[in-house]
């Protein structure tokens, strides 16, 4: 088991502590299948009680929100369709690549990205009555959290998906975990 020291300053002082690799790989995995599981269930969810319907959140929930601009032209019409099926199928797609280990880093980032619409729209249009910390925001920090550590080495696809000729480019690889 590998132990490394991490020393900082933080606002000044100095900080220093003892990570094992060992316990914190155990503990980016545990990360990786909860948020991957949160976010299958969700869509399986929608899939399993189809057909699903977006508008109430696209066109009601989110009226007089930051969002609202960006959101209500997808309350109707074939961008309501495209919601519609996007959603539950993105929620799925995502699940399975971050419990799979398959693009990793890009499937947390859509999660991530889905979280923030829940959240400002949620909260915004709840007036906050659960406060600014909600699961929506600790959502949108553990999937930045796979981002950032690129969370797809242990037990995923990822690391298989690396030594395949495709994602030799520098560029692709930063798609992966």
């Amino acid at each position: 088991m590998s132990t490394q020291s991490i020393r900082t300053k933080f606002l000044g002082t100095e900080t220093s502590f003892s990570v094992s690799g060992a316990w914190l790989s155990y503990w980016i995995l545990l990360l990786r299948l909860t948020a991957g599981w949160w976010m299958l269930h969700a869509g399986l969810d929608k899939i399993w009680a189809w057909p699903f319907d977006a508008s109430w959140f696209v066109g009601g929930a989110a009226q007089g929100t930051i969002l609202a601009p960006f959101v209500t032209p997808f309350s109707d019409g074939i961008l309501l369709s495209f919601v519609n099926v996007a959603v539950p199928l993105g929620q799925t797609a995502i699940g399975l690549g971050i419990i799979l280990g398959v693009l990793t880093r890009t499937a947390a980032f859509f999660g991530a990205f889905l979280m923030l619409f829940f959240y400002f729209i949620n909260g915004y249009g709840g007036g906050w009555a659960h406060g600014m910390v909600t699961g929506e925001l600790l959502g949108i920090m553990v999937f930045g959290t796979i981002v950032a550590l690129g969370a797809g080495g242990i037990l995923a696809v990822d690391n298989r998906l690396r030594e395949m000729g495709p994602f030799e480019n520098t560029r692709l690889r930063k798609l992966l975990g």
